[in-house]
């Protein structure tokens, strides 16, 4: 077979797919070069703008390196800006060089359709790319932070409405995202939530159409109960810097005006002599074929096939990959003098985040709605990563949606996350309260009774039967090792020979801290009264750190103790683990699956209102 060229550009969702799908195919055959062309070095993950753009995720979490993703293909990566296609030549002409080919495949996606609106590109921000993303939420940050320093409350309140025109995927997500965002906006900048106000302004009578009636009244429902204005009817016909006007004659005062109304072709391709059809996108049959030019192919937003009459393919992510996986398919085909492949959308449904924690969906006709609407969500982008062979970017994703969000923002609220996720720390804390409890029942029951009875299942209710002989909670043996102590009295003596102890750590206690343990335990009453004590202080370490309440206090005695029980040449090398442990669980490790995380976070709010005082904004100072 003679050398062919495979340029392919474009590296969203389309081109990414029939990339690999291509380089899969020809990986042994040096016959076959494939060039993916981009004007950046990444792809980005689009259905999850609007993470970035209201700070759930940081910029880096949804741009992957092209790099990364085709390590180890055959797969050249050109990032550059085409210029030219030039169809008679077969050539692609980018700013830094030129691509012959034998194959094209046009995979450039879409761009934001402002339907002629005056001053939509002057003043209204959009949510396409990896970089309005970026600029929205600087924007947001930044009018919120100078809004809580104006003084006129009309001027504040436009600066602090957020609105969203359209209400298709991107607007309601985006709205979602900003019901959430809006309590940490104003926290940071000693605003009332409240005067943050957010609206979406729809030209048609209802939000969401491309959804089942029943599931959309559902977000609608979800949208007003969180405080979000709906206008519906209510076409933009001009975007002014601090206002927008409808079509009615209103006006809405706002400094920030997201506008997701709608989608069209990529500009770049109005020059590469296609037909088009509505919005601009590149007509193809069913193979992906464009109709006009042998062996070039069109995939994702880009291409328009009518599946049924009047119904192209739908600007969405499964179809983007599909159109792909078919363009690669039928280049395949037609260089081995295969059978072609016509394209058969199977779509498994469609899906809505209305913030991290609830959404709407529909997956294979069944409905679903709230936490695991957002779940199948995760899963279904997880799957995505397995569609790409990128396990790397799978653990990325994990890691950025599950463990580094803040804010309770995403579906396990913070169990999963608190900084330098503590999760992991959950086993070795209920192993350290675990130690304390058994250290506690021992001295309890007497520790041949409690040995006894937690030996099996079945003896369990033995310890219902009454303390045993050995317990530090009745009679008045002393049972520690302290010659000062044992000397005294005969029980004493005798205590000193019936107690076990684990060969120590040290094998006399150090001078000065045997001084401090007389003045602290200088007589066999004294000693008594400190070890009935013991008991419950360690009950009570065990419970808390099993539990999860005040764990870094809990914590902080256990290792007290421990060091204190390793000065007094009580403990052996046996139990010094806990001593470690105890330490690494310092680490807030009740935040997760454990009281701390409500407890820790309630005090903090009542004793900083009760010490400083509620905090307001600077045009409240008078």
């Amino acid at each position: 077979m003679a050398n062919k060229d495979i340029v392919i550009i474009g590296a969203g969702y389309a081109g990414v797919h029939a990339a690999k799908k291509l380089a899969k195919k020809y990986k042994k055959d040096d016959s076959v070069t494939i060039t993916l062309i981009d004007r950046h070095s990444y792809h980005t993950m689009m259905t999850e703008l609007h993470e970035v753009a209201a700070h759930r995720v940081e910029p880096d979490a949804i741009q992957f390196d092209l790099r990364k993703l085709f390590n180890r293909t055959k797969v050249n990566l050109v990032t550059d800006n085409v210029t030219k296609v030039d169809h008679d030549a077969k050539k692609v002409t980018t700013e830094h060089g030129e691509y012959a080919f034998d194959y094209l495949i046009l995979g450039m996606g879409g761009e934001p359709n402002d339907f002629g609106t005056p001053g939509v590109g002057e003043h209204g921000f959009t949510l396409w790319s990896w970089e309005d993303a970026v600029k929205l939420r600087e924007h947001i940050e930044n009018i919120v932070a100078k809004a809580a320093t104006v003084r006129d409350e009309a001027t504040r309140r436009a600066m602090l409405r957020f609105t969203v025109c359209g209400s298709g995927f991107t607007g309601i997500e985006m709205v979602g995202e900003l019901i959430e965002w809006k309590e940490r906006l104003a926290k940071d900048n000693k605003l009332d939530a409240e005067e943050i106000s957010l609206y979406v302004v729809e030209a048609a009578p209802t939000i969401l159409n491309m959804l089942e009636r029943k599931d959309a009244d559902k977000a609608e429902k979800y949208l007003n109960k969180k405080g979000v204005k709906i206008l519906k009817n209510s076409p933009i016909v001009e975007v002014k810097a601090d206002e927008i006007v409808l079509k009615s004659g209103d006006t809405l005062a706002t400094h920030t005006l997201i506008w997701t109304a709608g989608v069209r072709a990529n500009s770049d391709t109005k020059d590469y002599g296609m037909e088009t059809a509505r919005a601009g996108r590149l007509k193809v049959n069913q193979y992906m074929e464009s109709e006009e030019f042998e062996n070039v192919y069109v995939i994702g937003d880009l291409a328009y096939f009518e599946e049924e009459p009047g119904k192209p393919t739908p600007q969405i992510v499964e179809a983007a990959e599909q159109t792909g996986t078919t363009a690669a398919k039928n280049i395949i085909a037609a260089m081995s003098g295969g059978e072609k492949v016509a394209y058969e959308g199977k779509y498994h449904g469609t899906m809505v985040s209305i913030g991290a924690r609830y959404g709407v969906a529909n997956l294979m006709g069944v409905s679903l709605s709230g936490w695991f609407a957002n779940f199948m969500k995760h899963m279904v982008n997880l799957y995505y990563f397995m569609g790409i062979f990128s396990g790397y970017y799978m653990v990325q994703y994990i890691r950025h949606e599950f463990f580094e969000t803040k804010d309770k923002r995403n579906i396990f609220r913070d169990f999963l996350t608190r900084h330098g996720n503590v999760l992991w720390s959950l086993p070795l804390r209920v192993f350290v309260g675990g130690f304390w409890l058994i250290e506690a029942g021992s001295k309890i029951w007497g520790k041949e009774t409690f040995e006894s009875a937690i030996s099996s299942w079945s003896t369990v209710p033995n310890l219902f039967k009454g303390l045993g002989e050995g317990s530090w909670l009745v009679g008045d043996t002393v049972r520690l090792p302290f010659e000062w102590l044992q000397t005294t009295t005969s029980g004493a003596s005798e205590a000193a020979s019936t107690t076990e102890w684990s060969t120590p750590i040290l094998s006399k206690m150090p001078g000065i801290f045997e001084w401090f343990m007389k003045i602290v335990l200088p007589t066999p009453d004294m000693a008594i009264f400190m070890q009935k004590m013991m008991v419950f202080i360690e009950l009570a370490i065990g419970l808390a750190i099993l539990g999860g309440l005040f764990t870094w206090l809990a914590n902080a005695a256990s290792a007290g103790f421990l060091v204190m029980f390793t000065l007094s040449a009580m403990l052996g090398w046996d139990k010094v683990w806990a001593l470690p442990a105890s330490i690494a669980l310092m680490n807030g490790s009740g935040r997760t699956f454990g009281l701390d995380y409500w407890v820790i976070p309630f005090l903090q709010q009542k004793l900083g209102h009760w010490w400083y005082g509620k905090e307001r904004s600077i045009y409240q100072d008078k």
